[in-house]
Parts: C-alpha cells; structure tokens; sequence
C-alpha cells in the first residue's frame, strides 16, 4: 500500500503532473509539445496501447523515460508496463500494473475480453500457432453470431409467414451488424469516460 501511494505521488509531482493538463489535446500537438515532453510522450504511448499498437507504445515510452527525473522514472516505468500490457493483451499484468500505479483494475468483464482479444488477435510477437488459432476462433465466432442472427431473423419472420433463408441470412447479418455497432458505441464511449476520469482525478 505504501508503494502505490509512493507511485500515486509521483505521478502528481513533477513532469508527470502535466498529464492531466495534456489529455485532451490530439496527438499532433502533443508530437509538437516542448516544455512538457515527458508527460506529452508518456500520453502519446499511452494512446498508441489503447490502438493495441506495442511497438510504438514501448518507443513513446522509452524516449519519456530517457528525459524525466530518475525520481519520475518507477512511476513512468509501472505506467509503462500497464500500456504494454494492454497493448499485448495480457489481462493479469494490467491488473497487477494498474493496482501498483493505486489506479482502479480494469473490471473482470474488460480483462476477459482483453484475454479474449488476446486469443483472436495475438500481439505481433505471437507465433504461427496462436496467429491461426486466432483465425480459427474468428471464424468460429462469425459463423456462431450469422446462426444466431438468423435464428432471430426467422423468429421475428413468423408472425408475417416466416422468411426465406436467403432474407433471414440478409436480415440476421443486419441484426448481427447493428448489435456490434451498438456494442462500439457503447465500448468507446466508455473508453472516453474513463480518460475524462484520468484527467480529472489526475
């Protein structure tokens, strides 16, 4: 507990205290920023982890840690390993980051759909085995969604004589398409919540 109060602490003090300030600024301007470098990089790979995108990730982070304070540099370090951790999809080291920064864990449903994520998407790292078992799973998972699209499609056929299967394939891949777009919404709106919450809890 004394550690992550330490690791709260020095995220609030020095060049990582310029986070929140920085948070709503695009990534443009943060690429331009100059008096606070090392807070504008740690966003910029910050942000570069939530596209699930490591390897930039990890150099963002690797030029903050090359210009802060060596007192800054657990702190950067655990915000660090957090990202990669998302980025990687590797749901138990962000929970164990996130807890060692004195931030809120990710819920139980995120980290499973991280994992989930983890399985249809490896990180670019991931072998030939996991890379077609990704595959596999994603097919699967389309193949399970279109048949429960059209078992919806023909449910809601029946009080007007039921649908051809060529209609109820078009109307379930419709039902199956608006869910996950709702699902989106939804997932980025809660993604933006959560930033907005950063910043204001600093």
């Amino acid at each position: 507990m004394a550690k992550q109060k330490q690791m709260k602490m020095q995220m609030q003090v020095g060049a990582l205290a310029a986070i929140p300030q920085l948070e709503q600024r695009t990534d443009e301007q943060l690429q331009s920023e100059s008096k606070h470098r090392v807070a504008a990089k740690a966003i910029l790979g910050a942000r570069a982890a939530e596209r699930y995108d490591s390897k930039a990730a990890r150099a963002y982070f690797n030029e903050a840690l090359a210009g802060c304070h060596p007192q800054e540099r657990p702190a950067l370090r655990q915000m660090m390993k957090a990202s990669l951790a998302l980025a990687e999809r590797r749901p138990d080291d962000l929970k164990d980051a996130m807890e060692k920064l004195g931030q809120e864990a990710p819920s139980g449903r995120q980290l499973a759909l991280l994992r989930l994520m983890g399985l249809i998407a490896p990180p670019a790292g991931a072998g030939i085995v996991a890379r077609v078992r990704g595959i596999a799973l994603l097919v699967l998972i389309v193949i399970v969604l279109l048949a429960l699209g059209f078992g919806l499609a023909n449910l809601f056929a029946l009080p007007f004589g039921g649908a051809s299967t060529g209609a109820a394939l078009l109307i379930g891949l419709l039902i199956v398409a608006a869910a996950l777009g709702v699902l989106t919404l939804f997932g980025r709106r809660r993604q933006a919540k959560q930033r907005e919450a950063r910043a204001g809890g600093g």
